[in-house]
């Protein structure tokens, strides 16, 4: 509220107390609380967007083409220490979670793979848990795993900048995978991959205030996690309408179902 405040008394010269505040946002201007998205100031949003009009479709076209599967993977690290999420308690009490202070870490690697020409496959999800994180060797066992999980069909894998994603290394062993083609996501636009909302499924329902004795606990509940969302086809699908990439092109307005 002060900062408002504040704003509005540079702006206007007026001098607005806290209720005043509160009832010109809520009340003349509609708005609510609400919890700010972060994006990083480095975000080039013409490259973005540049990216989604041109790249995007660019590799669809590619993937139809050789009747490949998009595959987005992601990594992201775990912790002893709980995902703090709000949780009910009797009124006036705030609830408790103890937990032990330990940094101990476990990095999971997911791929989403959509088929870009089958519409009747559903999309495949692939996972990996390791303790500590995932290098360059680690991740080219998550894409050969990727291979036998997807019975050696062409994959177009679409990831981030991540200098574990195109070292030298990785680079040459991709180069030697005629079924494997890496194309590069735009720097700082983690709302374009579809992982990202699987991850932020697991840490909201399944890894929410889990406060475990040992990295085991957290790998087990992350697996449970895992099977919920295999077992709902519906999921993987809403992950990527989230990010607002289609895979297939919708049919053409004048085409009925029965020409």
């Amino acid at each position: 509220m002060e900062r408002v405040g504040a704003v509005v008394t540079r702006a206007t010269g007026v001098v607005l107390s806290r209720a005043s505040v509160w009832r010109l946002l809520t009340g003349r201007l509609g708005w609510s609380l609400q919890g700010p998205e972060r994006r990083a100031v480095e975000r080039n949003e013409s490259e973005i967007a540049r990216w989604i009009a041109h790249e995007w479709p660019r590799v669809k076209k590619g993937a139809v083409n050789t009747r490949a599967c998009i595959v987005f993977l992601d990594e992201t690290g775990v912790f002893l220490l709980p995902q703090i999420r709000r949780t009910y308690s009797p009124r006036g009490r705030t609830p408790l979670l103890r937990h032990r202070l330990n940094w101990k870490r476990a990095s999971m690697a997911g791929a989403l793979g959509y088929h870009s020409t089958d519409p009747d496959r559903g999309a495949r999800l692939c996972f990996r848990l390791k303790p500590g994180s995932h290098d360059t060797a680690g991740l080219i066992e998550v894409l050969q795993q990727r291979k036998v999980f997807y019975r050696g069909g062409r994959a177009v894998l679409v990831w981030d900048g991540l200098s574990a994603h195109w070292s030298r290394a990785m680079r040459a062993w991709a180069d030697e995978r005629d079924w494997l083609t890496l194309e590069r996501l735009p720097a700082y636009a983690p709302e374009l991959n579809p992982v990202e909302l699987l991850w932020s499924s697991l840490k909201k329902h399944e890894l929410a205030n889990l406060a475990g004795d040992h990295l085991a606990d957290v790998a087990d509940t992350t697996e449970q996690g895992i099977h919920r969302i295999k077992a709902n086809p519906r999921l993987p699908w809403s992950f990527l309408a989230h990010t607002g990439l289609t895979i297939r092109p919708p049919h053409p307005p004048t085409l009925r179902k029965d020409q």
